[in-house]
């Protein structure tokens, strides 16, 4: 088991704090269509940060990698199936 430096924590921790700040930042700024890639960029961000370090996938074994991946691939399959259906309904501006 690989012993994690409260000095890498720290710099995680400071790293979440600036993109929470960042996330603030962005969210009162009235960028048109560029909010939610910057609002997903961010979170992405975070979500790696958080995996990496706190859930010590970092120095873990490669077969944990698999099922973390394989994790990803059933979110993205379930998102695709869920806006495959959302995107083929009527639209109606009258609602």
């Amino acid at each position: 088991m690989v012993q994690i430096s409260k000095k890498t924590y720290f710099g995680t921790w400071t790293a979440l704090l600036v993109l929470l700040f960042a996330t603030c930042f962005f969210s009162r700024l009235d960028l048109k269509a560029f909010n939610t890639p910057i609002a997903m960029g961010i979170a992405f961000l975070k979500m790696v940060l958080i995996i990496l370090f706190f859930m010590h996938m970092r120095y873990s074994r490669r077969l944990l990698w698999v099922f973390v991946c394989a994790g990803f691939l059933w979110l993205l399959i379930m998102i695709e199936l869920t806006m495959s259906d959302y995107l083929t309904r009527g639209f109606s501006w009258s609602q």
